[in-house]
């Protein structure tokens, strides 16, 4: 079949391509913008902004859909309304103008009892109208989902195994994960020949586990002896969620959002009964799923790089914006006292303010996700010149007693760390 998988960038859109290529089929990615996708071919198209007519002339020769596009929570980047319902309303109607029939939803375990949250009230929005289509629909509502790949919540319990002590989150409910694999091997089976239509089925693993016991699986799997816990007071895990919706606002998806609050919990749990029957799929269990595929070097830097990533940027911007803000201030004389040794005569407070607005304008790029490329590569620049300027004009300051010179190599170091690091997935 020819097939669209839209949210191809995705963890469970990435695996589904995958798959069905390897099944033979020719799967069209859709995604948000064009990245490198192993020369599949490409559908780059936002659901905030694409019309009936973009995904029509998508739909060309295509057979079905499997949708996977997903938001978490609103921000600069992300609509729950715009992924979830009316981008999705427009995919819809459109599949029906052009002739596709089967249409394959992944949705979200509970979003059909009472959702609390935008993500969930979107998703059923998004479910209602697909089943209230002419469509030949599949509702596939997975737990937890997580695999060999990781972001955002099967990222966090790897950087929470890496941790030398667990924070216990107050109040987190019980969670079924399901791997990977048999949501994957579940999008298959009902694009297979004579697969049941217009269903809605929970996908859900065979065992009930705590939060806890999931990261504690996960460090097991990386090989690490057993870590201490503690439990964190309601006021700082409150303050933790909000301040990932700060990071949100500057367009980063922190996996610790008010909305993850929500879901952590209430938990996921679900009835893979009628799942299990109608596909014959027996789940995997997160031990035994996990020791299928043991840790290799790259998970262990992974999990340990995950939690310092927002500790990096955040690091950088601070120091940019504060030695800006420090050369304007209290270190105004001392700034303009050394470029008038090093020669600069009149233009040494011109220097001196240029370099300090330069760098505040720097650190509030590094904060920014849509700017933090090219404000990393402007901070690379930037710190590079002061080290040759230093160089040629107060050559002394490579052997200051507080080595002001020298402290541009870890800078530099950093900056490249957080450029190689920078990608979300």
């Amino acid at each position: 079949m020819r097939i669209l998988v839209t949210g191809a960038s995705g963890l469970i859109g990435s695996a589904v391509v995958a798959h069905l290529s390897g099944l033979g089929h020719e799967v069209v990615a859709g995604v948000r913008k064009s990245p490198a996708l192993a020369g599949r071919p490409i559908v780059a198209l936002d659901f905030a902004t694409a019309s009936e007519a973009d995904w029509r002339a998508a739909l060309a020769g295509i057979e079905a859909v499997v949708n996977c596009a997903g938001a978490l929570q609103d921000g600069p980047r992300d609509s729950t309304a715009a992924v979830h319902d009316e981008g999705a309303a427009r995919l819809f109607s459109a599949c029906e103008q052009a002739g596709v029939r089967r249409f394959i939803q992944i949705s979200a375990l509970g979003v059909d009892r009472a959702p609390s949250t935008e993500f969930l009230k979107t998703k059923r929005a998004g479910d209602a109208r697909l089943e209230a289509s002419r469509l030949d629909w599949v509702i596939i509502r997975p737990s937890v989902v997580v695999g060999r790949a990781a972001y955002g919540g099967s990222a966090l319990f790897r950087a929470l195994a890496a941790l030398p002590v667990l924070p216990v989150m107050p109040g987190t409910g019980l969670l079924q994960i399901v791997h990977l694999d048999d949501v994957v091997r579940t999008v298959a089976f009902f694009l297979g020949p004579g697969a049941p239509a217009r269903v809605a089925v929970e996908v859900a693993g065979p065992e009930l586990l705590a939060f806890t016991d999931v990261v504690r699986t996960y460090r097991r799997w990386l090989g690490w002896a057993p870590q201490p816990s503690f439990s964190v007071p309601g006021a700082l895990a409150r303050l933790m969620f909000r301040a990932g919706d700060f990071l949100g606002r500057l367009g980063w998806r922190a996996p610790i959002r008010t909305t993850a609050e929500v879901e952590v919990r209430r938990g996921s749990v679900g009835d893979n009964t009628l799942w299990r029957e109608m596909t014959g799929i027996e789940p995997q269990s997160l031990a035994a799923a996990l020791a299928a595929e043991p840790a290799s070097v790259q998970e262990r830097w992974f999990a340990r790089l995950y939690l310092l990533k927002p500790v990096i940027f955040g690091a950088l911007a601070v120091f940019f914006v504060a030695t800006g803000l420090v050369s304007l201030g209290p270190g105004w004389e001392t700034g303009t006292a050394m470029m008038n040794e090093g020669g600069a005569g009149r233009l040494g407070p011109f220097l001196v303010i240029g370099g300090a607005v330069a760098d505040i304008v720097i650190g509030i790029g590094i904060a920014v996700r849509r700017w933090s490329r090219a404000a990393l590569y402007a901070g690379l620049a930037i710190s590079v010149t002061y080290a040759i300027a230093g160089t040629l004009m107060l050559p002394r300051l490579w052997l200051d007693p507080l080595a002001p010179l020298m402290k541009i190599l870890p800078i530099v170091t950093l900056i490249l760390v957080a450029l190689a690091i920078r990608e979300d997935r």
